[in-house]
């Protein structure tokens, strides 16, 4: 893998034609040692968010021991990676047969579940183990999320407590888990859910070992600007320390966005303006889905020298291939003067980007890059090296 000083050094030396990936090691180990260091508990990466080998070990590097796993697919390639990491399948649906692979090939102790049948699917696939981790996860609102993670799994509070005394009998350690949705605004979202799990624990009346308050931890984009994540970790703590719950139960927690999404961003080249609409070499089927299809706004910028002193303008982008709905809204701010030929760099695409990227219609990624330089925008700048910060524009 080539290695660079800055995304406007690789679109100068390189010129590429196709859109490269960038890659900052020091973030990604930079917001596992934040998590590890100042979460009020265990912090798990959720690796649906980003599965590149290379981010496991860089978060493994900073100090991220435990991995949240949604497949079994997820469970093979983390436990290839990093043979000594924990695993924790956090699905509430999963096959019978990938709760026994997981289980007596994997080492997988820790499974989540919403349901009766869930329960019993997992006793039955792991022989009636008693080294159990269960975590009954609970439907919370995503209101104060951007993405409701609020429908699909979940068991309602007035049906939580026959599954929970029933998971406490075979489990040997019970847990609660939920998720407020993706990005989280507020911490409100986790005072609120953690108010329903202390409900939940009442009507049970069961001992609860671990609390799982999940992701939706918030990174910072056009329009996005959460407060500090210290304010979500004390909201947190003081939740958790007014359940009733063991005198040994466990915190954790599982971000995904905000481990991941200062890890990359693509570098895409101008093919084709026509007034505000700018065609670019990467869209809708590659890293920008989630601009595409959710309207989600990613920060840019032009990356051209000498620098342009245009004013800013409001574009939107069409990617490459021939469909229509290859299209990104917007609007991303650049400079006026932009033109085919040019350079864009699309910043926090470490979350979902290369995740959900394909090879439709024949279009598919460049080179992976390392650089050196900072993100677009960053939580955990204070930790950043001041020789790194040159001629970046850094949002908190």
């Amino acid at each position: 893998m080539h290695k660079h000083h800055s995304a406007l050094g690789v679109a100068s030396s390189l010129r590429p034609v196709q859109p490269v990936t960038l890659v900052r090691p020091h973030a990604a180990q930079r917001a596992a040692r934040f998590f590890t260091e100042k979460f009020p508990g265990r912090s798990l990466y959720a690796v649906k968010a980003n599965p590149s080998p290379d981010l496991l070990l860089n978060l493994w590097e900073g100090g991220v021991t435990h991995y949240d796993v949604a497949s079994i697919a997820e469970v093979r390639l983390v436990h290839d990676t990093l043979p000594e990491a924990t695993l924790c399948f956090m699905h509430p649906v999963k096959a019978e047969e990938a709760i026994a692979e997981a289980y007596f090939t994997h080492g997988v102790r820790t499974f989540s579940l919403d349901s009766q049948e869930e329960l019993d699917k997992i006793v039955r696939a792991t022989n009636g183990a008693t080294d159990l981790t269960l975590c009954v996860r609970l439907r919370v609102s995503s209101d104060h999320s951007k993405l409701s993670l609020a429908s699909k799994f979940g068991v309602d509070l007035a049906d939580a407590a026959p599954l929970l005394m029933a998971t406490r009998q075979v489990a040997d350690a019970l847990g609660i888990c939920f998720h407020v949705g993706s990005q989280a605004m507020s911490p409100a979202a986790y005072a609120e859910a953690l108010t329903r799990v202390r409900a939940a624990i009442v009507s049970a009346a069961v001992t609860v070992d671990v609390v799982d308050v999940g992701g939706g931890f918030p990174s910072v984009y056009p329009g996005m600007e959460p407060v500090a994540l210290e304010q979500y970790f004390h909201v947190i703590h003081e939740g958790f320390e007014s359940l009733p719950v063991s005198y040994s139960a466990e915190l954790w927690c599982e971000p995904g966005r905000a481990l991941s999404a200062e890890y990359a961003s693509v570098l895409v080249r101008v093919e084709r303006r026509r007034g505000d609409e700018l065609y670019i070499n990467d869209g809708a089927y590659g890293a920008l889905f989630d601009a595409a299809h959710i309207g989600w706004r990613f920060p840019v910028a032009l990356l051209r020298e000498p620098e342009s002193h245009a004013k800013t303008i409001g574009f939107s982008f069409y990617g490459p291939t021939c469909d229509d709905m290859d299209r990104m809204a917007g609007p991303f701010e650049l400079p006026a003067d932009v033109q085919p030929g040019d350079y864009i760099e699309i910043g926090m695409l470490g979350a979902y980007g290369s995740a959900m990227r394909t090879a439709f219609n024949g279009f598919t990624n460049g080179e992976t890059v390392i650089v050196e330089d900072e993100p677009m925008a960053s939580l955990y700048i204070e930790l950043a090296e001041p020789a790194k910060l040159a001629g970046r524009v850094i949002k908190l």
